[in-house]
């Protein structure tokens, strides 16, 4: 049965979260950089993913997206989703994190982060749930509370989200509602 198998920690974790952070390039995308004949950057996101985080949003849950690159894709992906907390060009991800939450009002204990490479760490470091996607460096997996079973882009944000609303007790009525 999908998430029965997920360690009473992990749980205990995800049943907390209030604020799920996401990095773009390798957990929202695949990784890869598109580039137009003209210089334009395009990226492929997907659709299962953006359903989990407004699922999450719909659930009270709130989704920030903090990227170190600038990109208008992502800008036009967040606001399609209704992601308010949108911060590209963050060299300092843990910064931009404790900003973030101070200005929220959350603790370390409520918030997940979800990344791939190594500018993810400093903000994994800081938060109650550190999640990996399955194809990150080794260097995140080792840091991460949880790893997904998905790639980045390729559905991994939405079982980071499914995971959360599962842990929260909200699984069941999410099913009731598409039945």
């Amino acid at each position: 049965m999908y998430l029965a198998d997920l360690p009473a920690d992990i749980l205990d974790r995800a049943a907390k979260i209030r604020l799920v952070v996401f990095d773009v390039d390798g957990t929202l995308t695949d990784g890869r950089l598109w580039y137009a004949e003209d210089g334009h950057e395009t990226k492929v996101f997907h659709v299962h993913d953006g359903l989990g985080l407004k699922r999450l949003l719909a659930n009270n849950v709130q989704v920030a997206i903090i990227s170190a690159r600038i990109s208008h894709p992502v800008a036009l992906r967040a606001e399609e989703l209704d992601i308010a907390h949108v911060y590209q060009g963050q060299s300092d991800k843990r910064a931009c994190l404790e900003q973030l939450m101070e200005a929220l009002s959350l603790t370390p204990e409520q918030v997940a982060f979800v990344g791939d490479d190594l500018p993810d760490l400093p903000p994994m470091r800081i938060v109650g749930l550190a999640v990996a996607v399955a194809n990150a460096h080794p260097w995140i997996l080792e840091q991460a509370h949880w790893r997904t079973r998905l790639n980045g882009g390729l559905g991994a944000a939405r079982e980071v989200s499914d995971m959360i609303l599962h842990a929260q007790g909200k699984s069941a009525a999410e099913r009731e509602r598409w039945q």
